[in-house]
């Protein structure tokens, strides 16, 4: 039986599909039965957030991709999250599987602004005066110096990382805050987030950060 090859249940968060690839034949044989069981609830499913639950070694990341972008167009859902059934536990945030999130391979300089409904991963630097955006997360693999928005819609979960966090402006949800000035860097990655109801900087730990 079919049945049990794809598992549409719903929950507090939005919809939940549990995939199991090891029941079909490749990936284009699964993505025509899950877009097959979506479309006949299109109308309970436009606009919610859908988390795909599988294998993920059985999907590459431009397949990944794909999935989102034809979720995205056909089924109209606000957001797609991949959770790994093979690492429930322990899974750090990746920039991948977790929404729609644009990357940028260049240094945002001064008088630049990007905005994304998603998460904004910027290989390179923040110049002073630049502006980012975003719905969700905001990592930097560089220096951040400018403006930095995370949460734009609310989500008062999203975080900021960054090589070297020095902005001039921080906002995560709606609550703002500083960079305090004359103090010394630190030399190692760090992330903001909120807690109590204020923002709170504290160094990065790999095995912290469990999304």
């Amino acid at each position: 039986m079919n049945e049990d090859r794809i598992i549409i249940k719903g929950n507090r968060e939005g919809i939940n599909a549990i995939i199991n690839m090891d029941k079909f034949n490749d990936f284009e044989d699964m993505l025509e039965a899950l877009l097959d069981k979506l479309s006949k609830g299109k109308r309970f499913y436009k606009g919610a957030t859908l988390k795909i639950t599988t294998s993920l070694k059985y999907i590459n990341d431009k397949e990944a991709k794909r999935l989102k972008d034809i979720l995205f167009e056909e089924i109209l859902i606000k957001d797609c999250i991949f959770e790994d059934k093979e690492e429930k536990t322990n899974k750090v945030f990746s920039g991948i599987y977790e929404g729609r999130t644009k990357f940028i391979r260049k240094t945002v300089r001064g008088g630049q602004s990007i905005n994304y409904p998603g998460n904004i991963v910027i290989i390179g630097d923040v110049n002073h005066g630049a502006e980012i955006y975003a719905a969700g997360n905001v990592i930097v693999l560089g220096s951040l110096k400018g403006q930095v928005h995370a949460g734009i819609n609310g989500n008062d979960k999203a975080i900021i990382a960054a090589f070297s966090l020095q902005p001039e402006i921080l906002q995560i949800a709606d609550i703002i805050t500083r960079s305090p000035e004359d103090i010394e860097r630190p030399h190692y990655p760090e992330v903001a987030k909120i807690k109590d109801g204020a923002i709170i900087v504290e160094p990065y730990l790999p095995n912290k950060y469990i999304y």
